[in-house]
């Protein structure tokens, strides 16, 4: 029970600052907007540091795949899993949204002009360019200097990724760099984790200027968003994990996974944390009849950059979000839009509690949305954290019976047995 308490710990504190600013908000009213100073200070502070935050964690994750010697073949089906189970769950996603609405009934307008800053709207920049620009200018700057800007944070994630395959084509000539850029990311997350401090007193005051001025019905807003994730996850969980078992190796391969699966969803649900899965998961895959040098590939690597809890929340935040400040996205453009957006916030965001902070200041940067909105944003990251890293945890012991169908052929569990 101490350990529970310990690994959700953050968790609580934060809704219940969050709670609190509510009741503060409801009671106070439209007054309660004096106290929105408080929460800006951290808003800012979060924002400073988010252009280091992903170069640093972004190149070190690449860097350190290097020494993990991976074969070809079982990186290239890693890649071709991961894409495809994270594309699968992003629909799931979209359409959950699109039937079951999380905003429907909310006065968007009204919530709209609250969280209006001097930084503007949702960007309207894309809808007077073709789509070839758009993709230039979603991916590429035109100077250095430019990425050096939270607006520019896919472009940034890109120069990012080929700073690290350079770093591992470099081999041990860059291990000097890759000491640095480690020390450097263990920095910088050692500065969110100070910042988190003020974390639950910067929220509490922001959502009781939104609650004060809204009153209770952002509250509904994230009832219905709660319900559905919780919805959509056991459909997911207990539909298409087993659909993924059945395709690695038939019904004695759906029978292995679940009965081996409670040790990884325990551990998932009780840490509240992707990496401190990854021995009960090792444990797990080990049982399946997982090759070793598949189930340590896919599993460390998956916790890094695998995410279909993440990728569903990602859906359900941007839905969220365009539903708050009236934006259609009921268009292909849009849904594809979201759709890769989406996969970028399972593959950045961290293998940590609360990590979902990364993936939301994507959202925002990418969609250019205020920096208002996050609080908006971390308050569903945090009631949906557990369910998410019950997928995201379990989900990678699933991908590696899919590999290794690809890698051995669909008889791999009956080679391990012999």
């Amino acid at each position: 029970m101490k350990n529970l308490i310990k690994n959700y710990a953050s968790s609580l504190i934060l809704l219940l600052s969050i709670l609190v600013g509510g009741i503060i908000g409801v009671i106070m009213g439209p007054k309660a907007s004096v106290l929105e100073p408080f929460g800006q200070i951290f808003l800012n502070l979060i924002f400073t540091l988010i252009v280091p935050l992903v170069f640093f964690s972004v190149t070190s994750s690449i860097a350190n795949m290097g020494g993990m010697g991976r074969l070809g073949k079982i990186l290239f089906n890693i890649i071709i899993v991961f894409v495809a189970t994270a594309v699968i769950s992003a629909l799931v996603s979209m359409i959950g949204a699109y039937i079951f609405n999380p905003i429907k009934g909310l006065d968007d307008q009204a919530i709209e002009s609250i969280l209006q800053d001097t930084d503007g709207d949702v960007s309207e920049e894309a809808n007077n360019v073709s789509i070839a620009q758009q993709l230039v200018k979603t991916i590429t700057v035109g100077d250095f200097s430019d990425l050096f800007s939270r607006s520019n944070m896919l472009q940034l994630i890109v120069i990012s990724v080929l700073f690290g395959l350079a770093l591992v084509m470099a081999g041990e000539k860059a291990n000097v760099v890759k000491d640095f850029l480690n020390a450097c990311s263990s920095v910088i997350m050692n500065m969110i984790k100070i910042i988190m401090y003020y974390a639950p007193f910067g929220l509490a005051c922001f959502f009781a200027s939104l609650t004060g001025q809204l009153g209770t019905q952002i509250l509904e807003g994230y009832l219905k968003v709660f319900l559905l994730y919780i919805g959509l996850s056991v459909v997911y969980y207990f539909g298409f994990f087993t659909i993924y078992a059945y395709v690695a190796g038939g019904s004695a391969a759906v029978k292995a996974f679940w009965k081996n699966a409670i040790a990884p969803a325990v551990t998932a649900l009780a840490t509240c944390s992707s990496a401190a899965s990854i021995p009960v998961n090792l444990d797990a895959a080990k049982k399946i009849g997982i090759p070793d040098d598949i189930a340590e590939t896919v599993i460390p690597l998956g916790v890094n950059t695998h995410k279909d809890g993440s990728v569903i929340g990602g859906v359900l935040k941007i839905v969220f979000l365009f539903g708050l400040f009236g934006k259609d996205y009921n268009n292909i453009p849009m849904f594809l839009s979201i759709l890769v957006v989406s996969l970028l916030v399972g593959a950045v965001m961290g293998a940590i509690p609360g990590g979902g902070m990364i993936g939301e200041l994507l959202i925002i940067s990418v969609y250019g949305f205020t920096p208002a909105a996050f609080p908006v944003l971390a308050v569903i990251g945090t009631i949906i954290d557990a369910p998410a890293t019950l997928l995201n945890a379990s989900g990678n012991t699933v991908c590696a019976m899919l590999v290794a169908r690809f890698v051995d052929g669909k008889k791999w569990m009956r080679k391990i047995k012999e």
